[in-house]
């Protein structure tokens, strides 16, 4: 039990002492900077989706 206790504190005092935490501004960049980059990558999968879906459906009318 001694030996979870040590790492307990150990890690905490690193958290506070040993990290350099973000300030808010960066943080706010950052979130904006994810925003942005989820909402590109979601619209580049939704055009490809369009994409494969017609190119299916010209498939499987020229099929039939």
């Amino acid at each position: 039990m001694n030996k979870v206790t040590t790492y307990i504190r150990e890690s905490y005092k690193e958290l506070l002492e040993k990290v350099s935490w973000p300030t808010w501004t960066q943080l706010q960049q950052s979130t904006v900077i994810v925003l942005v980059a989820t909402l590109v990558i979601t619209a580049i999968v939704w055009l490809l989706d369009i994409v494969a879906q017609s190119g299916l459906k010209f498939i499987y009318s020229v099929i039939n």
